[in-house]
C-alpha cells in the first residue's frame, strides 16, 4: 500500500477518536458541576481567584473562590468541618466570600 492509501484510514481513525473523546467530555460536564469552598489548599480544580492561575493553586483550605468538580446535585450536601466560630461551612454553586487568603 502506498502512503496515500494509508493516510485515509489513519485520518478516519483519528477523527473517530476525537469525536468519541469530545462526546465523553460533554457527557461528563453534564453530570458534574463546580462546587466552591470545598477544596483543601492546593487541591482545587481551577480558578482560585486573584493571584492564582489554575488547578492546585488555592492556598487556604475551603477557599471560597476555589472550586472542585463534583457530581451534579451534591455540592451543598458535602460534609465539611465547622468554621472557627462554630457556624456550618457548606459548598456553594457560586463563589463565596469566606476562607479567602490574606490580601
Amino acid at each position: 500500500m502506498s502512503t496515500k492509501h494509508l493516510a485515509l484510514p489513519l485520518a478516519a481513525s483519528l477523527a473517530t477518536a476525537l469525536t468519541l473523546a469530545g462526546a465523553h467530555a460533554h457527557a461528563q460536564s453534564a453530570t458534574m458541576e463546580k462546587c466552591y469552598g470545598i477544596s483543601l489548599a492546593g487541591e482545587n480544580d481551577c480558578a482560585a481567584g486573584p493571584g492564582t492561575t489554575c488547578a492546585g493553586t488555592s492556598t487556604v483550605d475551603y477557599q471560597g473562590n476555589a472550586w472542585t468538580l463534583v457530581a451534579t446535585g451534591t455540592c451543598t450536601e458535602i460534609e465539611l468541618p465547622e468554621m472557627a466560630d462554630g457556624t456550618a461551612r457548606v459548598g456553594s454553586l457560586d463563589e463565596i466570600d469566606r476562607d479567602l487568603p490574606p490580601a
